[in-house]
């Protein structure tokens, strides 16, 4: 199901204050220099939220983009667990770009993205509704096309 603005603007800010602005605040010593960001970060959340649900297709992937590198950084390509794919952050931008950085997913992936099983992306691929990928898995933006046809039946 996919998100609301509200749900993802709150899910944002979480995810901000937890991986962010909760670090800085033990650095700097004191909510008191942090407080101000906090501001700043609820407002922005929902120009974001809103850019990432509804705005033209290249500034909801510039904001994705910024906000994955941003809040999930490393050195090897973004993995998130399962389970990320159920929350707002992860609905979203799976409907958006499918998976962000990989051309196939795993049939555990695709179905966390869809909110079925395993074998229901496995049913969903023998009878071509999803696309296998010649290298194995299913291709990402299968499935994003997948919950967008979903998406447009629902409405």
């Amino acid at each position: 199901m996919a998100p609301t603005d509200q749900e993802l603007t709150e899910h944002l800010i979480r995810l901000i204050d937890i991986r962010l602005l909760d670090p800085l605040e033990i650095l700097v010593g004191g909510h008191d220099a942090v407080d101000p960001l906090r501001a700043v970060i609820r407002e922005r959340a929902r120009s974001w939220a809103t850019t990432i649900i509804s705005g033209d297709d290249r500034a909801a992937i510039g904001v994705i983009m910024r906000a994955i590198s941003t809040l999930y950084p490393g050195d090897g390509l973004f993995d998130p667990p399962i389970d990320w794919w159920r929350s707002p952050l992860g609905q979203a931008v799976a409907r958006r770009v499918g998976h962000p950085t990989a051309e196939s997913v795993s049939y555990t992936v695709a179905g966390a993205m869809l909110g079925i099983t395993r074998q229901g992306v496995h049913d969903l691929v023998s009878r071509d509704k999803l696309a296998r990928h010649p290298e194995g898995g299913v291709r990402s933006d299968s499935v994003r096309d997948r919950l967008l046809k979903e998406g447009t039946r629902r409405a």
